[in-house]
């Protein structure tokens, strides 16, 4: 099947708080720049303020709370079973702050995407402007990688390179690399829809060959 001919790839997209990076995706779908369509928002605590600007675009959007769940295998039960019953072949982590368990990153494996305000492998975790900051880097950045058992390890897809400019503040170095994060997100997931990037063999693949480092832009 030509990439004319394919359906809108559907998208289950998980959400924290803005959800401004879901709000490019849907952008993204609703432009044409990319053949997918938004199925399903979801955000994981009743702050996510996400979750009313994907209704006001006609979205279909609602909270699976945390905390009105025992544990975390009480509350990815009760995502799963929303994911599940969406049926979407993509789940979109954006702004998602809470850690996975293994069982459910096995559940779905090679169908999962993450955003990370960093060039990974380097800061994982939290705080990454202020820790780029600190080190004295050059550059700084974002990557869209998929999600496997180690917290933001899993392979790295696409990033955006920034560099980090004299009196750069946390909140100076986080704008611009927002600015990327709205480019490069919708992109990779356009590679999904396109079938340019496919998981095969426990890996990712573009364009045919195997994808051992990450598509590098800026710097």
């Amino acid at each position: 099947m030509s990439a004319a001919a394919r359906a809108p790839l559907p998208l289950y997209i998980v959400i924290s708080g803005r959800g401004t990076n879901m709000l490019a995706i849907a952008d993204a779908c609703a432009n044409g720049a990319i053949a997918a369509r938004v199925v399903r928002v979801i955000g994981d605590r009743p702050a996510a303020a996400g979750i009313a600007s994907a209704r006001a675009r006609g979205l279909s959007a609602d909270f699976i709370p945390y905390q009105q769940y025992p544990d975390r295998a009480a509350f990815e039960a009760a995502l799963a079973a929303d994911i599940d019953r969406h049926g979407t072949p993509l789940v979109v982590l954006a702004g998602f702050m809470r850690i996975l368990t293994p069982a459910f990153v096995r559940r779905y494996a090679g169908r999962m995407l993450n955003i990370h305000p960093s060039l990974l492998p380097a800061y994982p975790g939290l705080d990454t402007h202020r820790r780029a900051l600190a080190a004295g880097d050059a550059w700084h950045g974002v990557t869209v990688h998929y999600v496997t058992e180690e917290l933001d390890g899993g392979p790295l897809l696409r990033q955006a390179r920034v560099p980090v400019l004299p009196g750069d503040t946390e909140a100076s170095l986080s704008a611009r690399v927002h600015e990327q994060e709205y480019i490069i997100y919708p992109e990779v997931i356009g590679w999904i829809a396109s079938g340019r990037l496919q998981w095969r063999e426990h890996a990712p693949w573009l364009d045919g060959q195997r994808l051992t480092q990450p598509v590098v832009s800026g710097g």
